[in-house]
């Protein structure tokens, strides 16, 4: 694949990324990643949960007075229970936090890290050659920092992608529609609709 196609899909993928949000696929992959690796732990949560719910109905269902020995029992049973459940809560909330790291190092290198490499690594190979006079006296910074005379750097070529790319999301933004600006409009054609009062 050539570099300037190369380059656009790096750069596309990082927008990619930006657009559905990091945040969302952490929460997506950590579920997957629970799902395969902490499957154990989810159904231990799931089934101490549904115990601890039960025991708790029937301790509310048992008179202190009445039957001190059975609600006593079915009372250490609930906060045995629910310290084993914050103790299996922690371990959850320990893995998340590990996972959490991991996965943002991930898509660090796959996006920042790659750019930054891609570019280091061909940092004196130009992307394209511009016709001789094309820009006049700028040419000089389209090569910047490393590229040939007349050419295009792998640096400025990762900005123009960049700009093109988001003035694309831009320019599709406006074609559909914001849901807010449509809203705003809904309910200026109401606030129209609605008869003023006349007054005396």
């Amino acid at each position: 694949m050539s570099l300037i196609v190369t380059m656009f899909a790096i750069v596309f993928f990082t927008q990619l990324i930006s657009w559905v949000g990091q945040s969302v696929l952490l929460e997506r992959a950590y579920g997957a990643y629970l799902r395969l690796f902490q499957y154990g732990l989810i159904t231990q949560r799931r089934k101490l949960k549904a115990d601890i719910l039960n025991t708790k109905a029937e301790l509310m269902r048992t008179s202190a007075q009445d039957h001190f020995a059975k609600w006593a029992k079915l009372r250490r049973s609930v906060d045995k229970g629910l310290a084993d459940l914050e103790k299996l809560n922690s371990e959850l909330a320990t893995a998340k936090t590990t996972f959490s790291m991991k996965f943002n190092t991930f898509i660090w290198v796959l996006t920042t890290g790659l750019q930054f490499a891609v570019g280091l690594w061909y940092r004196n190979s130009p992307v394209f050659y511009v016709p001789p006079g094309w820009f006049g006296p700028l040419t000089w910074w389209l090569a910047f920092p490393f590229a040939p005379k007349g050419s295009v750097s792998v640096g400025i070529w990762q900005m123009a992608c960049k700009r093109v790319i988001l003035i694309g999301e831009r320019v599709v933004k406006d074609f559909i529609g914001s849901p807010e600006l449509a809203e705003s409009e809904n309910e200026n054609e109401v606030d129209n609709k609605v008869p003023q009062k006349k007054e005396s």
